[in-house]
């Protein structure tokens, strides 16, 4: 008989459904696609799996029940010195590694059953070993539990197209759920267009698409204040937004206050080397060099989360700028997307820019630290980014709430859900049946591919209450 289980990663509940216990530990490892040490991570990570007593490794795809494999990129971001004394080169002292492993779990019909963003550790002895150590952890916590999640069939019908634009934070997760909900529903055509957050809610303020995407809750109030009974915005996933640097000569990790963030953006901080950033990076050396202050120009959620952060954490922001979807920059230069403020700043030496999580891994970005409520200054990682989640469960009845500036000493200041914003009335039935069951998956299955992409998926509670907002649309 089937039971449900569920499964705890990074703080979040993963609900799984399973026939038996037996049927799915058989796993075969595919060469994980890497620059180098594609071959030894594998080895490491079959290693490690054989040391799970709930995991048995298969010698070909065969003969596995599921598959497990993923990519990414690990690079040497500087060096903490064995000697400081020495006065030898840093580049002499041990690597400090940079970068990320997507990883998911798929069955053999290509399905992603359950996914994670592994990154290294702080200075390991072998690099490989240790991300290895990461992976089979969390897949042997998966397969004590002995499950895979359920789905629903794909609903019957005409073929149907659905057309979406917004936000570009959440992009690569939205691309991979499209993609991936299509396999498995063939007569649903969805598109979207990542044009950010205010050029794509206007998009849906004037017909022209079925739905929005914005990381900003007030997205509508903004733009077409008096409208909102109108709409439905879903969360959907949980990311963050990372202050980017390029700094040729930094060795070691930056770290922000949000005092350090806001004057630079205000156009009060022009240095590296100013007090203010040096205080909080003491032992750290940092150049006499311009600071290049980088900002996005189109209306943007990832704006929204940004200078909420500034608003919350200084009055002069919040009483001179506030917090907006394309606020009034006071300095600096714009650019559009998060891609494009990830391009130019790594193209220009002392920029300064802020990304989504993700796209800083990609590009190969220097990221800071920022401090928390607490005082901590902290990384972003999925398991700060749940922390926000944890401290801030107190859901509004509209889904709507902002995770900035959350409490906790663990908590990453600058997390943000994301939201669709869909129309409570689809007059449509063959495009509103299409994007209920298009929305339901996501809060389903979809969810179980998020973490591979650096997002968080949502709070089960939170899921419950989306699902039930959803059975009103019309």
């Amino acid at each position: 008989m089937p039971c449900m289980i569920a499964l705890m990663i990074a703080g979040q509940v993963f609900a799984w459904q399973s026939p038996t216990a037996d049927a799915v530990r058989r796993i075969y490892v595919e060469p994980f696609t890497t620059r180098e040490g594609s071959q030894k991570l594998r080895e490491d990570v079959i290693a490690e799996l054989r040391k799970q007593s709930s995991v048995a490794v298969a010698d070909s795809e065969s003969s596995a029940d599921l598959v497990l494999g993923g990519g990414g990129e690990v690079w040497v971001k500087g060096y903490v010195s064995l000697n400081p004394r020495s006065g030898r080169s840093p580049s002499s002292g041990k690597p400090v590694y940079a970068g990320y492993l997507s990883v998911e779990l798929r069955n053999k019909k290509g399905e992603t059953l359950w996914s994670d963003l592994v990154t290294p550790g702080n200075a390991p002895d072998d690099v490989f070993k240790d991300l290895a150590k990461r992976i089979a952890k969390h897949v042997g916590e998966g397969m004590e539990q002995g499950g895979v999640p359920s789905r629903t069939a794909p609903p019957s019908g005409p073929a149907t197209a659905l057309e979406g634009a917004g936000a570009t934070f959440p992009f690569p997760v939205y691309a991979k759920w499209i993609t991936n909900y299509r396999r498995m529903n063939p007569n649903t055509e969805i598109r979207y267009e990542a044009v950010g957050s205010e050029a794509g809610v206007r998009k849906l303020l004037a017909g022209s698409v079925d739905f929005g995407a914005s990381d900003s809750p007030e997205v509508i109030t903004e733009l077409a204040p008096g409208t909102e009974g109108k709409y439905l915005l879903l969360p959907t996933v949980v990311g963050a937004v990372v202050p980017i640097v390029n700094l040729p000569s930094l060795v070691g990790e930056i770290s922000f206050t949000p005092e350090a963030l806001a004057g630079i953006y205000l156009g009060k901080i022009k240095k590296w080397n100013d007090p203010a950033i040096a205080q909080a990076n003491r032992g750290l050396h940092l150049p006499d060099l311009d600071i290049v202050v980088v900002h996005r120009s189109d209306g943007s959620g990832t704006s929204y989360a940004w200078t909420d952060f500034l608003s919350q954490t200084n009055p002069q922001w919040k009483n001179e700028i506030g917090a907006h979807l394309a606020p009034a920059w006071p300095s600096g230069r714009g650019v559009e997307g998060n891609d494009g403020v990830a391009q130019t700043v790594k193209e220009l030496g002392g920029s300064i820019g802020y990304v989504e999580y993700m796209f800083a891994l990609q590009n190969h970005l220097t990221y800071g630290k920022v401090r928390n409520q607490r005082g901590r200054f902290v990384e972003a990682s999925l398991e700060s980014i749940a922390s926000a989640v944890q401290q801030m469960m107190a859901i509004s009845d509209d889904l709507k709430v902002s995770l900035v500036n959350a409490p906790g000493a663990d908590t990453y200041p600058i997390a943000s859900f994301t939201w669709l914003v869909v129309p409570r009335h689809i007059a449509d039935s063959a495009k509103r049946n299409s994007m209920l069951d298009f929305l339901r998956w996501m809060l389903g299955p979809g969810q179980a591919q998020a973490a591979a992409l650096g997002y968080l998926e949502l709070p089960k509670d939170l899921v419950g209450r989306e699902l039930a907002a959803i059975a009103g649309i019309q």
